[in-house]
């Protein structure tokens, strides 16, 4: 037996008939072909699903799509304006944030929710912030110099 399901989806309203088991994650890639939100480890602890709900980092992966309706999602595709990146993606480039960019997606999305939470964070508190988002690349050390840049670049 399948539920309906309406939420906005960056910027767009979308109304699906889906399994009540279906995840958001499942719901933004499968039925909405927006890949840019990737799934890592399915139990919410790689942070490669992270969207944001009514303004909050969330893990896709830990979260029925009935669990989202009426809300408003916003996934790495809903990020950029007129073609231009995010300040935040454009400092993650500008600052080689990424390697294999697997955890990108996630690690932006959630590094936006942290600089709108604090527009000046330090760089202990960046690090605490993306505890929850692994990346098996880098090394974190240009992460966090990008989103330190990105959140100056926000502040503009």
């Amino acid at each position: 037996m399948g539920i309906t399901v309406s939420m906005t989806v960056n910027g767009k309203a979308v109304t699906a008939d889906l399994d009540p088991r279906t995840l958001l994650v499942q719901f933004l890639r499968e039925n909405l072909l927006l890949t840019g939100t990737h799934v890592g480890c399915d139990t919410g602890q790689c942070g490669a699903c992270t969207v944001h709900l009514d303004g909050r980092a969330v893990k896709a992966c830990n979260i029925l799509a009935a669990q989202a309706e009426g809300a408003t999602v916003v996934t790495i595709e809903g990020i950029s304006a007129n073609g231009e990146l995010h300040p935040m993606q454009a400092a993650f480039r500008e600052h080689h944030g990424l390697q294999c960019g697997f955890c990108t997606p996630g690690m932006v999305m959630n590094a936006i929710d942290l600089v709108q939470k604090d527009p000046h964070p330090p760089e202990n508190m960046i690090r605490a912030e993306i505890d929850g988002n692994l990346c098996r690349c880098t090394g974190y050390h240009n992460i966090v110099k990008a989103i330190a840049a990105g959140a100056a670049a926000m502040k503009r």
